[in-house]
This record gives structure tokens, sequence and C-alpha cells, in this order.
């Protein structure tokens, strides 16, 4: 559909922490604007507007990925593992924006190194490969550098390496880490994000602290945390690992991040993590574990738009992108009230699906 200039009355807009008084909200092109006149008038009858979601964990395979995203509110997406190059700039420019690790860097031994079609070059041994590594990622065009931190994969050094490598460059840093070892190698070697949280015991209190004096960012992604429990059922894991190391990260003042690690290839699991629906239900997650419903809201728009740098989006303020979401409901008293949408505009183009 085309951009137009549309004045949103009748709304309640989401401010970071609370539900105005209805109000109107102007898209003007791809903004927010503050000017009415000549606008068309759509009158929302008094429904919630939220900025655009993001999903802060997922991988991209195929277009259908996007379209999902797209339909459930989703405004930009943060790919932690996509490749070729090619295939990451054929997703770009699209609906949600996105953003992509590419190639992460992992070790030999995992289930990562098995993965149909994972590049050779993702595969480290020494540290020596890291600069190597980290300059491709960025001739590339990665936003950013993902290392797959595992009990008995990468060793420290190495991890540590790409970490340095990624900084110096300029680039963010994500580790993936879903063990209380590997959490603490990814917060020893400075990691700047991490993304999951263990599932074989709750983290300490000595590596939270580490995460609070380096500003670490962490992404929890609930939603798969609790797929893979149910569904593989490992020994020694539980999913209440999981949500108390949420709760023990929120209650320290970590920023926490809704990422949920959807992939739509072949699933090891019954019950894969689907793009779009999957980040609603991390929002219920998160709410579960301990974060208020703004909280968890926040954490789907403006962290992060903040940890991230993409200062142009993540609130519904005059001057940044019109990234919206109208929905039914209060979701400060209902967290599944993000599901209810009733349109959805992304830089100021109405992408709400028919029917």
């Amino acid at each position: 559909m085309t951009t137009t200039k549309t004045a949103l009355g009748n709304v309640r807009v989401f401010d970071g922490s609370r539900l105005s008084e209805p109000t109107t909200v102007v898209i003007d092109g791809s903004v927010i604007g503050t000017d009415a006149t000549g606008a068309e008038t759509l009158d929302c009858g008094g429904a919630t507007l939220l900025p655009g979601l993001f999903d802060a964990h997922v991988h991209l395979i195929f277009p259908d990925d996007l379209t999902n995203l797209a339909r459930h509110g989703i405004t930009t997406a943060l790919d932690m593992a996509c490749w070729p190059p090619e295939r990451v700039d054929s997703f770009r420019g699209g609906v949600p924006d996105i953003r992509s690790a590419g190639v992460p860097a992992i070790g030999p031994g995992g289930n990562h190194a098995r993965m149909p079609g994972m590049p050779a070059e993702a595969i480290l041994t020494e540290p020596g490969q890291a600069k190597g590594f980290v300059a491709q990622r960025v001739a590339d065009g990665s936003d950013y550098i993902k290392v797959v931190v595992e009990e008995d994969l990468l060793d420290q050094a190495t991890i540590d390496a790409v970490i340095a490598q990624g900084k110096a460059q300029g680039k963010l840093t994500v580790a993936h880490a879903s063990s209380v070892d590997a959490y603490h190698r990814a917060v020893n070697a400075g990691a700047d994000v991490v993304t999951h949280v263990p599932r074989d015991g709750v983290l300490d209190s000595a590596t939270i602290e580490r995460m609070v004096e380096q500003g670490t960012i962490a992404v929890p992604t609930l939603a798969m945390m609790e797929a893979v429990i149910k569904g593989a059922r490992p020994p020694g894991q539980d999913y209440s690992y999981s949500r108390d190391s949420v709760a023990a990260l929120h209650a320290a003042g970590i920023p926490i991040l809704a990422g949920t690690d959807a992939f739509s290839g072949p699933a090891p699991i019954p019950n894969p993590v689907t793009h779009g629906p999957s980040l609603h239900h991390e929002l219920a997650l998160l709410v579960d574990a301990g974060l208020t419903p703004a909280e968890a809201l926040q954490a789907a728009t403006a962290l992060p738009a903040r940890h991230f740098d993409l200062p142009d989006r993540g609130a519904v303020r005059p001057g940044l992108r019109a990234d919206l979401l109208l929905i039914d409901g209060d979701p400060l008293a209902d967290i599944s009230a993000t599901g209810r949408i009733k349109r959805i505009w992304a830089a100021g183009t109405d992408v709400t699906p028919a029917g």
C-alpha cells in the first residue's frame, strides 16, 4: 500500500511506562509527525498504539520468515546467523527492517558445526583466526559479530579473540550461551550481548555482578529455552533454571531484550519456535519471570533500539520512524493484548495483512 499522511485519532499511546489518555498521532510520510493538516483521519476507537516491535533474536532463511514476522507486528528483526551474504542482502530493505550477524563463529565439535550448509569459514580452532574471521564479516556487511560459546567447542582464548577483534572493528559483539559454564565464559570474554540463558542451572551472583560492571545486555530467548526443555527433555536441564536466571538478571538491573530464536528450518524439537507468534509468547514468559508488562514492552521496543544503536525507532515520538502497532486492549493489564492486532505500519506504510 502507498505511504500517506494519516492522523490516528482516539488512540492511547504507550509512552514507555503507561498509556496516555486518548490522543492523535500523525503519520507523515515515513515518520511520526505533528501536523494533522490535510491528513486522512482514522478513528481508532480508543485502541492502544505501541511502537513497532523488535524480535532481538531470529534466524532468517526464507522470504516467508519476513512475512510471518511482519504480520505479527514485528517491524525490526535482529538476525543472529544467516548466510551467504547475498541472502542477507536480499532480506534488507523490506518489512521487517533487518540487521544481521551473518556467519557466526563456532567451534568444530558441536551441533552448529553440523548444521546443513554451515560455511567452513565459520569454524575456528585457534585465536589467530579471529582477526581474519571478523575482517571478513565486516567486509560482508555484518551489523554485529556473533560467537557461539559452548563447553566443548571454542576455547576461552579464541572466544576472547573474536570478541576483542569485533570491538576493535567497532562492532557490537553477541555471544550464544545456553549453559552456566558457557555464560561464565561469554561474560568473561566481555561480550556486549549474551543471548539465551542457562537451562542447566541458575546464573550465579558473581557472573551477574560482572555483567552489571561491564554493562552486558541479555536476550534470554525464553520461548526457545521452554521449547527445548518440553521437546527434547535433555537430562539435567529444566525450564525453571532459565526462568529463574531471567528473574535474577532482572533483579540486578541487567537490560533484558525480547528475542525468540525463531527458526523455520528443520528443527530437532517437535515444537519449533515460529516467526511472529513466538515474540508475543516471549513477552508473556518475560512477565512470568518477573518483568512488569511495561518492562516487557520496553524489551521489545525502546531497549533493543537503544542497545543495537537504532535511535530512529522504538518509541511513539515525533521525528521517529512510523513503525507502529495498533492493538485491541490494554497490554499493561494483560500482556497477551499485544497479539490482538488491528493495524500495522512500517516506516509509515500500512502493512496490515488482508483479512
